[in-house]
């Protein structure tokens, strides 16, 4: 950890699960900012053949994770909601999507504000 996350850390240390994905090839979207401030910030990570994780945080409790496909429109195949702690935690252990273990089966259509290609990423 550099000097200016670890200076992000002492000051708020939720920032440290943030900062764990970030080192492990996750990318962030830059942040939603109503009145001047910012209110939720994305990330995502890409896997071959069209996978993709995402975090979407408002707040260090409330929290949502997904896991979708790259289908038009995109499938979520797995989520989960909560603390930041616990759902970096659950994409940090969630299967690789060619593991035998991985979830498969769309459970809902996925909001297009996720996708990285997204006029709202540009």
């Amino acid at each position: 950890m550099n000097a200016t996350d670890q200076a992000a850390v002492d000051a708020f240390p939720e920032l440290a699960h943030l900062i764990t994905l970030r080192n492990g090839g996750w990318r962030f979207l830059p942040p939603l900012v109503r009145d001047g401030r910012p209110v939720e910030v994305d990330g995502f990570r890409e896997w071959p053949g069209g996978w993709r994780d995402v975090i979407g945080v408002r707040s260090p409790t409330d929290v949502t994770g997904l896991r979708m496909t790259d289908e038009d429109p995109p499938g979520i195949v797995w989520e989960r909601d909560g603390h930041l702690g616990e759902v970096v935690a659950a994409l940090l252990t969630l299967p690789p999507p060619g593991d035998r273990l991985a979830p498969r089966l769309v459970v809902a259509t996925g909001p297009a504000l996720w996708s990285p290609i997204s006029p709202l990423a540009l």
